[in-house]
């Protein structure tokens, strides 16, 4: 069964209908945007995304809104207070892998002017081989991560069914796998 046909069963007020209706597989442009889908999806690891969903918005509180800027400065402060943050995944590897990541993020922008457009300058690879420059640069990157990632976030296909009404309004969007 596809996520399309999973969610298409649900009732309008659970969790994944919003993500798959308005956020899964649509382009992403902000780097704070997909730095907040990047440490979701590493959240994500070895526990459901109905979870994760469902504790978006704590996510969001304790990670200032994945302001980049911000997130690379915590300190073991800010690690602690995330630590004992029961609305978050209390998992110390995924919060050094945030800030981490978000010091990577910001020496692309200084290089690339952009993390979107360091994705952008490396479109088209395989999923193999974003797997591997992912590794490279960012912690806690495994392959379904970053095919989650990318997916998600427009820059490889299959994040929705062909005959998925969202499938056409992102189409319409021109979604970097499309190119």
């Amino acid at each position: 069964m596809s996520y399309c046909s999973y969610v298409a069963a649900l009732n309008n007020d659970n969790v994944h209908k919003h993500y798959h209706d308005k956020e899964y597989g649509f382009p992403l442009a902000d780097d704070d945007e997909l730095f907040a889908r990047l440490v979701l999806e590493i959240n994500q690891a070895g526990l459901s995304w109905t979870t994760i969903l469902n504790k978006k918005d704590n996510f969001f509180k304790a990670y200032d809104n994945f302001n980049v800027k911000k997130v690379a400065k915590y300190n073991q402060k800010k690690i602690d207070t995330l630590l004992n943050d029961a609305g978050i995944i209390r998992n110390r590897l995924k919060i050094n892998a945030a800030i981490e990541n978000a010091k990577k993020i910001l020496e692309i922008q200084k290089e690339h002017g952009s993390f979107k457009k360091w994705l952008d300058k490396n479109h088209p690879l395989t999923k193999e081989e974003w797997v591997k420059l992912f590794k490279k640069h960012f912690r806690f990157t495994g392959g379904e991560i970053v095919n989650e990632f990318l997916m998600s976030s427009g820059y490889l296909p299959g994040a929705h069914a062909e005959d998925c009404p969202v499938y056409k309004k992102i189409i319409k969007l021109k979604p970097m796998w499309l190119k």
